[in-house]
């Protein structure tokens, strides 16, 4: 099955078990477990929250995968570049990534989507990674940010 076919089938799984749920760790559980299940390179899916009681660092929040890193500063890795910029991070390899947080010695491409809420406001950000190299590409970066927007700017 094609990466696009796949994206529009969890899409609209994600939208129908996250209609009506306004609960945030609800809605990233949720969007974590399918994607997770969606896609066989998929290594590591979550979310790192914006911690509220410390400025410019996420926090762990809801996660498929192996132990993640428990927090991680905004000047830091692939996760805090995303969180710093406001802008998707498509990572081909993660060694070659300045800075790279190695939360899992297994992952060696990443894709990092910043989460905002209706106000715009930077809420979180979605991490994926895969143990191979250069999983991810514009077509994951249009799709997860797609999901992304639908899901928590509601």
């Amino acid at each position: 099955m094609k990466k696009e076919s796949i994206y529009a089938q969890v899409k609209a799984e994600i939208l129908s078990v996250t209609d009506g749920e306004y609960n945030i760790i609800a809605n990233m559980a949720s969007v974590s477990c399918l994607l997770n299940l969606a896609f066989e390179d998929y290594f590591w899916v979550g979310f790192y929250i914006v911690d509220p009681e410390k400025e410019n660092e996420l926090v762990i929040g809801p996660y498929q995968g192996t132990l993640g890193c428990l927090r991680i500063s905004f000047d830091r890795g692939v996760c805090g570049a995303a969180a710093k910029t406001g802008k998707t991070q498509i990572v081909e390899d993660v060694n070659a990534f300045p800075d790279h947080i190695a939360c899992d010695s297994q992952t060696n491409s990443e894709i990092v989507v910043p989460v905002f809420n209706k106000k715009g406001e930077l809420i979180a950000v979605l991490d994926v990674d895969s143990t191979k190299l250069s999983t991810f590409d514009e077509t994951d970066k249009l799709w997860l940010e797609k999901i992304i927007n639908k899901v928590f700017k509601k």
